[in-house]
């Protein structure tokens, strides 16, 4: 049986092939309540006696985390890679901020105006497609009848979609009497470039569509005085996100990227990452790793608090990982983890941001919210990301607004889902080193290569909701 020891520390091994691949066999004895070592981490502790040898998961094996914990201190910091030089081609929006498409994105303020709002995409991609980026738009349920936190957390989502660069013009729409009207929403947006951003409750017009092709054919003209320009890599801000992840997430594809983090970092640029119940059981890696004093305590923040939100809930905080994870060999919330956070290389954490938030500190930041594939890719859009890194071993055709590169763990996924998958890190399990193949391939997209997601229409958005529906 073909395996692989992850560190020297560990007490199992990864199987690499047959029916268990991905899962874990023990390296020795272990007794019960004892530690089971992997990635040179606790991932939990033995229930009962395992013999050398035995296949070890979910039959034999107890995740260790509970509730809200107190950290200390205790800084790391890393040597990041040499800066490459490197740019790419994209359009400097006159705030200053980078895109990388030219896209007429609508954003609705609520749900009831979601098949309107899928109407006139269709209608203005029909008259306008060949003029611009394309026209596209994003449904969701909320925007009314919605209290408090829950409100704020739909409006800080819409706003950081409206201010994504890859937008070059956005339609605001709306219907009129919902929580979220059009002026409720315009106070949250500020001040915005009426040229870039137009507005229209539906109520108001007798004919909406016509009304809103109109607006649109105007953001379209607007969108045509940009025009792709070299850059440096610095104006980039890359998310970092992993779905349907098996047990080779964690040896493949995610180290891969955290490869990919740390040379985007060191080139300027600045990565996100979110899913911040699949810190859990790794947190001190990214808390050790806070640039300083104030960083570290946000982490902090940003870990208990969102455990404090499931017990808020009456959820344990390890209820994870999810059958298909387990059925990929992952057995507890700590092994995901450690798998999980390896996406963020080894770069100094800059910054902690709430949902909606764009990143104010260059490098690597940690975003608040939610493991959930949809719900997460749509945070890091709101954040800004111009794309999205996505590791998948067990596969997921879900997109972002944002170009999503689908990576696969494992070269069987690649070769089954090319309609899917759009990089294959397979290889690294034999060791290929892809960093550079894959950087480059994320310079391609950000040059105008469609990624799998934008070819055959999948951009979904998921907006988190924690409260009370009236």
């Amino acid at each position: 049986m073909k395996t692989l020891t992850i560190n020297p520390r560990d007490n199992v091994a990864v199987v690499l092939e047959g029916e268990l691949a991905g899962h874990k066999i023990a390296l020795c004895d272990i007794h019960d309540g004892e530690d089971i070592i992997k990635y040179g981490y606790s991932i939990g502790r033995a229930v009962g006696e395992i013999k050398k040898g035995e296949h070890v998961h979910v039959h034999n094996v107890k995740t260790n985390l509970s509730g809200a914990m107190s950290y200390t201190y205790k800084p790391v910091h890393y040597k990041l890679p040499e800066t490459s030089g490197r740019s790419f081609y994209g359009y400097v929006r006159e705030d200053g901020s980078v895109g990388i498409r030219n896209e007429i994105w609508i954003v609705n303020t609520v749900g009831c105006v979601n098949k309107t709002s899928e109407l006139l995409a269709r209608e203005a991609m029909r008259l306008y497609g060949a003029e611009c980026g394309g026209v596209y738009n994003f449904v969701h349920p909320f925007g009314c009848s919605q209290l408090g936190d829950d409100q704020r957390t739909t409006q800080a989502v819409l706003k950081g979609l409206v201010n994504n660069p890859n937008a070059s013009g956005v339609l605001v729409l709306g219907l009129g009497c919902e929580n979220n009207n059009i002026p409720v929403f315009r106070e949250v947006l500020g001040d915005v470039n009426t040229d870039r951003v137009k507005f229209i409750s539906t109520q108001e017009h007798d004919d909406e569509i016509a009304a809103g092709l109109e607006a649109i054919g105007e953001l379209v003209k607007y969108s045509k005085r940009f025009e792709r320009k070299e850059r440096p890599v610095s104006d980039l801000t890359v998310g970092l996100k992993c779905g349907g992840s098996d047990g080779f997430s964690g040896l493949t594809a995610n180290p891969l990227i955290g490869k990919v983090s740390d040379r985007l970092i060191a080139d300027g640029a600045s990565t996100i990452l979110t899913e911040v119940p699949e810190m859990f059981g790794a947190e001190t890696i990214l808390m050790d790793r806070a640039v300083n004093e104030k960083v570290f305590n946000k982490t902090v923040r940003l870990i208990n608090d969102f455990k404090e939100y499931f017990e808020r809930h009456g959820q344990t905080v390890y209820e994870n990982p999810s059958p298909g994870n387990k059925k990929g060999g992952i057995t507890t919330l700590e092994d995901k983890s450690l798998g999980c956070v390896q996406k963020a290389g080894s770069a100094d954490v800059a910054d902690v941001i709430e949902i909606g938030e764009h990143v104010k500190n260059r490098g690597l930041n940690l975003l608040t919210g939610p493991g959930n594939d949809i719900v997460a890719v749509t945070n890091l859009t709101a954040s800004g990301a111009n794309m999205i890194l996505f590791s998948t071993g067990r596969g997921t055709p879900v997109g972002a607004p944002v170009p999503t590169v689908k990576i696969s763990t494992n070269t069987g996924l690649y070769n089954r889902k090319p309609h899917w998958i759009d990089f294959n890190a397979g290889p690294a399990i034999d060791g290929e080193d892809l960093t550079d193949s894959l950087y480059d391939y994320i310079i391609s997209v950000a040059n105008g290569e469609m990624t799998n997601n934008e070819r055959h229409g999948y951009r979904e958005i998921s907006i988190f909701k924690d409260g009370v529906v009236l």
